[in-house]
């Protein structure tokens, strides 16, 4: 089994890809060691020293460090992932289906009049936003909007990036306001 490894705009965090599918639909973020409780890879990689948190998209694993040295994690991180693929063990120790996307809709806040607007929003992050996110190892979602603010969850890479600020306000932000005059400022949740 070969495992890519690929750097993203936070220097604090790698993306390791396994060659096979992660998840079926969806991404998943675990940001202590009791929220990987449900994910047996997840439980390994937080049981290597340095690891703060586990992100899973479609074909790829993110983990991102405290002020560990890569160049002492790594190895571990990528035996970790190569171990749980050979295992054949499951992704979710439940079996039940990994999604944070629903979790994320049922938190949802906007105005039912501004639902046309939303709807467009929502698209725009969806083909958009997420697919280029995703190339760097995070996701972005929607979490509402409301007096022309969006509001967006960042998760994996994205989270505590430093350049998220620049991707939120000139990408994101010039992106929304171009195709929906109704938005005048993205901010993060």
């Amino acid at each position: 089994m070969f495992i890519q490894t690929e750097a993203t705009p936070n220097p604090a965090t790698l993306k390791f890809i396994p060659g096979r599918i992660v998840l079926d639909s969806g991404t998943m973020e675990f940001t202590s060691r009791e929220s990987a409780a449900r994910s047996p890879l997840a439980e390994r990689l937080f049981s290597i020293p340095g690891v703060t948190s586990v992100f899973y998209g479609s074909d790829f694993v993110t983990v991102t460090r405290d002020g560990s040295d890569w160049q002492h994690m790594k190895p571990a991180i990528l035996g970790a992932i190569m171990e749980h693929y050979m295992s054949g063990a499951p992704l979710l120790a439940d079996g039940t289906v990994a999604n944070d996307d629903a979790a994320d809709e049922d938190d949802e806040f906007f105005n039912e009049a501004d639902a046309e607007t939303v709807e467009m929003i929502k698209d725009l992050i969806e083909t958009r936003v997420r697919p280029a996110v995703a190339n760097d190892g995070g996701d972005i979602t929607f979490r509402g909007f409301k007096d022309g603010v969006v509001y967006l969850n960042m998760k994996g890479s994205c989270s505590g990036c430093p350049s998220s600020t620049a991707t939120l306000q000139h990408g994101i932000q010039n992106l929304l306001r171009h195709f929906v005059p109704d938005v005048v400022e993205v901010r993060p949740m």
